[in-house]
C-alpha cells in the first residue's frame, strides 16, 4: 500500500498514514474527431487515507468527473497508477475492477438514480443482494441505514414519494450498503436548494465520520469544502491545495 504522502502536489498534502486509496501521476486525454486531443488530467496524484474526508473544488470543465471516474475504476488513465492497497487497479483485469468498485467503494451523483420502482428500502438491499448477502441481512443493514440517516418510517416509500433531500439520503445509504472502505461523490447535493443541500450534506458528513471511511467529494459549494479536512483544486490537468 502507497503512504499517504504519495508523488504530487495534491498527496503531499495528506496526513500521515496509510492510503487506502492513491493516484499517482494521473493523465487522460480524450479524442475530438480530427483535432488535437484535449487533455484533462496531466500528472494529478492524491492520496486518502482512512477516516479523511477530502474536497474537490474545480472550474467547470477541468476534469473532475473524470479523476473521480478514474478513481472509481470506471475509466483507466492513459498513464499513472491507481494503487488500492499497493495494488495497481488500473492494470488490473476487469473482473478484478468490478469486484473493487463492488466491494470497496461507494459512488455518489448529483442525481440520486434510484430505481422508481423500487422502495427505498428494496433500493438499499439491491446492491447487497448482488453482493451476495443474504436477504434478511440485507433488509437489516437497509433498516439501520436508512434509520441513520432520519428516513425510519419512509422505508417503504418509492422516490417518487420522497423529497429530494430524501431520495439524495436513500442514494448515500446505497452507496454505504455495502460497507465500502472509499466513498466518491461527485456534486451528490448540486441538485439541491440552498437549504436542504445544507442539511443533506450534514447528513453525509455524519455518515462518512461514523464510519472512518476515506471520502473524495467534489463539490462547487465552497462554504461545503471548507467543512472538509482538506480541500483540492483540481486546475491544468493537477492537482493543488486549495
Amino acid at each position: 500500500m502507497s503512504e499517504a504522502g504519495a508523488t504530487g502536489d495534491g498527496a503531499s498534502q495528506a496526513p500521515a498514514g496509510k492510503a487506502v486509496l492513491a493516484l499517482e501521476d494521473i493523465a487522460k486525454s480524450y479524442a475530438r474527431g480530427a483535432a488535437e486531443p484535449v487533455r484533462v488530467l496531466a500528472g494529478a496524484s492524491l492520496a486518502l487515507v482512512p477516516g479523511e474526508v477530502v474536497g474537490l473544488v474545480a472550474p467547470s470543465g477541468a476534469g473532475k468527473s473524470t479523476l473521480l471516474h478514474i478513481a472509481g475504476l470506471l475509466d483507466t488513465p492513459d498513464a499513472g497508477r491507481v494503487l488500492l492497497d499497493g495494488q495497481d487497479m488500473a492494470r488490473a483485469s476487469d473482473g478484478a475492477r468490478t469486484r473493487a468498485r463492488r466491494e470497496e467503494i461507494g459512488f455518489i451523483y448529483q442525481f440520486h438514480h434510484l430505481l422508481p420502482e423500487f422502495s427505498a428500502m428494496e433500493n438499499v438491499v439491491l446492491p447487497q443482494l448482488a453482493n451476495g448477502a443474504p436477504r434478511a441481512e440485507a433488509a437489516s443493514r437497509a433498516r439501520e441505514l436508512l434509520a441513520q440517516v432520519g428516513l425510519d418510517g419512509r422505508e417503504a416509500h418509492r422516490p417518487a414519494a420522497l423529497s429530494g433531500g430524501e431520495q439524495q439520503r436513500v442514494a448515500f445509504c446505497r452507496a454505504m450498503a455495502n460497507a465500502p472502505r472509499i466513498l466518491l461523490a461527485d456534486e451528490p447535493t448540486g441538485n439541491l436548494d440552498p437549504a436542504t443541500s445544507a442539511q443533506v450534506f450534514e447528513v453525509l458528513l455524519g455518515l462518512v465520520r461514523d464510519t472512518g471511511l476515506a471520502a473524495l467529494i467534489a463539490t462547487h459549494n465552497h462554504a461545503l469544502a471548507a467543512r472538509m479536512d482538506r480541500v483540492l483544486r483540481l486546475d491544468g490537468g493537477r492537482l493543488q491545495p486549495a
